[in-house]
């Protein structure tokens, strides 16, 4: 076998170089900016410099910002007017974002520190207009879920899995996040929720986003959460806690209607809901399914499981609002995209504060990629919008090519018989 060796620079991530294009194109870079503004003047990188190159760390296969170091950073550096920091200073940058904790007490005077950020999930929000991945005046269906981040780090707490990590609060539309608000990971779920769901609503409503269904899980059921999602939303789907109460309710339940969900049957019903109020016209859609064992629930008196889900949506079948509230598994895969994909299984820093900012940060990184692939998908078939990183970096990234300067010029040269000339960006 004959080998050539030559030494001009081919890079294998050629590919990159159209989301630094796009980054520019796009307005993300001029938004970033203008948002965050100037760092100190003495300092040669902007804070659009920063995230660019920490988010095409990841686009291309990379996990921390030492990567820009030891393998990215020349081909980065072969673009054409693209500023490279050094992973020093992309870490520092991250420690310039951040805010300080703030601290709550609890009835058992225990206290607790959150970090709300909200200038960067200001940003992001920003961000997702200015791509029109969301629209001013238009309403949209949000979930809402805390999601362990396991860590050792050094202000990390033993959550409630036994492990060491933080316990964030996390907003999503469809497949994109929009609210980041982190705290301890020993904070129970409940614990000034409301507080944390104000805020979140704020910042949609102040950026004319809507809220039309709220869907949230049983760590939202609570009287005063009850109330700032009621007030927020049009219709609300909350899973509920079991109580004796309820389940007295339930045995006085005489008609069952059969259904089949997802090949499954069940038997559903719905009875007005009065545990926390008196004068609210809210529902409790009841599903049950027969146990897989014998043995009677103590309260019920049978064998059967019993799920139940609170709502102010009287219009829909039962049928029709557990198939809505079961497609929250659908947002709950965005964690593990964050986790293995957008570095959420591997903090960079060693405090929560800093860490909330690299959090925001890779979900805007996140968020864009959206708005990058689908741009992408118009021109290459076996691309989808809904492709992962790893995929679209072998699709897409990985390619050989190299940018050469003539007449008077630069001109990116691609080893390839794919389409990447037709992209419009």
């Amino acid at each position: 076998m004959k080998i050539q060796i030559k030494s001009k620079l081919v890079s294998p991530f050629a590919g990159i170089s159209f989301f630094v294009k796009c980054f520019r194109t796009s307005g993300i870079q001029q938004l970033i900016d203008n948002e965050l503004g100037c760092r100190v003047t003495t300092i040669g990188y902007s804070y659009s410099d920063i995230l660019k190159n920490y988010w095409a760390i990841f686009y291309t296969g990379g996990s921390c910002a030492e990567d820009i170091k030891a393998n990215l950073g020349k081909h980065l550096k072969s673009i054409p007017n693209n500023a490279v920091p050094s992973a020093d200073t992309l870490l520092r940058g991250l420690k310039e974002l951040a805010t300080p904790n703030t601290q709550y007490t609890s009835s058992s005077n225990i206290l607790y520190d959150f970090n709300l950020n909200l200038k960067l999930n200001s940003l992001n929000i920003k961000s997702l207009l200015l791509t029109k991945q969301l629209e001013c005046g238009k309403e949209y269906d949000l979930d809402y879920d805390n999601q362990i981040i396991a860590t050792e780090k050094y202000d990390a707490k033993r959550t409630y899995k036994k492990n060491m990590g933080y316990f964030p609060g996390i907003g999503t539309i469809g497949n994109k996040l929009v609210y980041i608000e982190n705290r301890d990971g020993n904070a129970n779920v409940k614990f000034e929720q409301a507080s944390t769901l104000t805020r979140m609503y704020k910042l949609l409503n102040d950026n004319n986003i809507f809220v039309n269904r709220s869907r949230m899980d049983a760590g939202s059921y609570a009287k005063e959460i009850i109330d700032v999602v009621a007030a927020n939303s049009k219709l609300f789907y909350i899973r509920s806690n079991k109580s004796a109460e309820m389940y007295e309710q339930i045995r006085q339940i005489s008609q069952w209607e059969s259904v089949e969900i997802n090949y499954i049957k069940y038997e559903v019903a719905s009875i007005p809901f009065n545990q926390f109020y008196e004068d609210r016209n809210y529902r409790q859609v009841i599903m049950r399914e027969k146990g897989s064992t014998q043995q009677a629930d103590l309260f019920t008196g049978d064998n059967l499981l019993y799920r139940t889900i609170l709502t102010n949506d009287w219009q829909s079948s039962e049928k029709e609002v557990i198939e809505f509230y079961n497609q929250r598994g659908g947002s709950e895969k965005i964690f593990d995209v964050m986790n293995n994909d957008f570095g959420w299984g591997n903090l960079p820093c060693s405090f929560m504060n800093e860490n909330t900012v690299f959090m925001i940060l890779m979900a805007m990184a996140k968020n864009f990629f959206n708005y990058f692939v689908e741009k992408v998908a118009v021109v290459f078939d076996d691309i989808k919008p809904n492709t992962r990183l790893k995929g679209f970096i072998f699709k897409f990234i990985s390619v050989a090519g190299q940018w050469i300067y003539s007449g008077r010029q630069w001109i990116l040269t691609l080893y390839t018989h794919r389409p990447y000339d037709k992209i419009v960006l």
